[in-house]
């Protein structure tokens, strides 16, 4: 599963989480987030936060479960 899968899957459930204005806040683009499956079959998106001054300030990061097509917070 791609990023792009997972934003097509949750438009009903968390529309405004990949919203264009909100990445731009944090300084991300969809192939600034990575997925990884995990053993209980969610799957970990996580992307870095950079300022406007390009420095890092952490993480964004989310579980998709698959089942709900909800991205919860652990």
């Amino acid at each position: 599963m791609t990023i792009y899968d997972i934003k097509e899957a949750v438009k009903e459930t968390n529309p405004c989480f990949f919203s264009t204005q909100g990445m731009k806040f944090f300084g991300q683009t969809l192939k600034s987030f990575r997925v990884s499956k995990c053993e209980d079959g969610r799957f970990l998106i996580t992307a870095p936060r950079i300022d406007r001054d390009g420095n890092k300030q952490g993480h964004t990061q989310r579980f998709f479960n698959p089942i709900n097509n909800k991205l919860e917070l652990n």
